[in-house]
């Protein structure tokens, strides 16, 4: 540890405890102090890692009044971990006003990476990777909920959100009725904990599952949304899909499942299949 303050960014575990990286046990550790969001919460993890760095409160009730306090600290040589109740701070959590703060005066600022809930969603929801943006929690109130919604109906890229159990039913029903129906997403529910659940499917066929077991609206929730494709664009992947589909099955069963995969409307893909039906005669 350098003798000259510093304010490390440290991400915990999301659930499963194991998954804590030894960089962020080693730096949490030789900190002189640790700003928890919930101290009581973070203490289960330092005890269960065997580390005894003192605490203190920083969270969203006090971030802007402790903000400078904390710098100070650091400019007199002391070094200050920064973590949340569980994955990346910052992201939905407090500790913008901090960070924002420690840099405008120089103070180094460095990430500890571990675990986040939304790239661990976003990694095993089947559904595009290589563009995606977070939204963070949506909103609460309908009205504000079918704004923001409505504001992101033709974006392409994947949609990530996080969302409150007693939330989820009336959110998937607004997300079908702005995005449509048969827009493609996955419910991701206590990930890394042992009621981990997947549900995947189309937003119509995930709110009939949610409304089915009372289970699935419980616990953590990240909600993963295809990005809207026109319904003329029929990418080659898909394309060939839909070929290798038709070698062995009718086209209405191939276009169905490509649709399924792909989130494309299956008018589109069975007209896409009627075309290479004729080029092949």
């Amino acid at each position: 540890m350098s003798n000259e303050g510093s304010l490390y960014i440290v991400a915990t575990p999301i659930g499963n405890l194991d998954d804590i990286t030894l960089r962020a046990v080693n730096i949490l550790k030789s900190v002189d102090a640790i700003a928890a969001e919930d101290t009581r919460h973070s203490k289960k993890l330092l005890q269960h890692l065997g580390i005894d760095t003192p605490m203190f409160a920083l969270h969203e009730h006090n971030e802007m009044l402790k903000k400078s306090a904390v710098i100070e600290r650091i400019q007199q040589g002391e070094s200050i971990a920064l973590i949340s109740d569980a994955g990346t701070p910052l992201i939905s959590d407090p500790g913008f006003l901090l960070v924002r703060q420690a840099r405008q005066v120089g103070i180094t600022v460095t990430p500890i990476p571990g675990a986040s809930s939304i790239l661990a969603g976003l990694s095993c929801s089947g559904l595009p990777t290589d563009r995606f943006i977070f939204e963070g929690f949506i909103p609460s109130k309908k009205g504000d909920r079918k704004k923001r919604l409505e504001s992101l109906s033709t974006e392409k890229r994947t949609l990530i959100f996080f969302e409150a159990p007693h939330r989820i039913e009336s959110s998937l029903q607004d997300c079908a009725e702005v995005f449509g129906e048969d827009r493609q997403a996955v419910v991701c529910r206590e990930l890394t904990k042992t009621w981990e659940t997947f549900l995947t499917g189309n937003l119509a066929s995930l709110l009939s599952e949610v409304q089915a077991d009372p289970n699935q609206s419980r616990g953590e929730l990240v909600l993963v949304i295809a990005g809207q494709q026109k319904s003329s664009e029929l990418d080659w992947q898909s394309q060939q899909l839909l070929e290798l589909l038709m070698e062995s099955l009718p086209l209405k069963k191939a276009a169905s499942i490509t649709a399924q995969v792909s989130g494309l409307n299956k008018k589109v893909l069975y007209d896409a299949g009627l075309a290479h039906q004729k080029k092949q005669q």
